[in-house]
């Protein structure tokens, strides 16, 4: 485990195309931001060559969406950027937000199959990253924060 992000590590072995590695860059905390994230992360892993099919690159820029909305819904108050990482190696491709309000979100903690009547964007985030062989959690930040993140294996495209 990462000790960081409690994300599954980047094993550092050459990817099976392209280049691994990890990006990182800040956000302002609100929705307008989302739709700019999610676009800049699939135009990078598709200039990096990231190992993903359609299907999962869907599902990686569908994690990254939710985890950019409910930081910009609900820490903006605490937060004056919110962080976003992204990194892939031959094994895995992990997203990484994180915000300064130290609330951590219980749907990380139901089963997905459950039925609530909030945190359903978390719940969808949880589904995704486990029905694809991945795993997703959130640990607080040295600084009173949380980081929310989601690991998924790549695709031997």
């Amino acid at each position: 485990m990462d000790s960081r992000s409690g994300a599954l590590p980047l094993s550092g072995l050459p990817p099976t195309s392209g280049h691994a590695g990890i990006w990182r860059f800040s956000v302002p905390p609100v929705e307008h931001a989302v739709p700019h994230v999610r676009h800049a992360v699939r135009d990078l892993l598709r200039r990096q060559q990231a190992p993903l099919t359609a299907d999962r690159l869907y599902g990686v820029l569908l994690i990254l969406s939710e985890l950019v909305t409910n930081s910009a819904r609900h820490a903006a108050l605490l937060t004056t950027e919110i962080g976003v990482e992204v990194g892939f190696d031959a094994y895995w491709v992990r997203l990484s937000v994180e915000d300064g309000h130290p609330y951590r979100p219980r749907a990380l903690d139901v089963a997905p199959d459950q039925h609530h009547t909030s945190g359903r964007g978390l719940l969808l985030v949880k589904a995704t990253a486990l029905e694809a062989g991945g795993d997703c959690g959130v640990t607080a930040t040295a600084t009173g924060g949380k980081v929310v993140w989601a690991a998924l294996p790549v695709d031997r495209v």
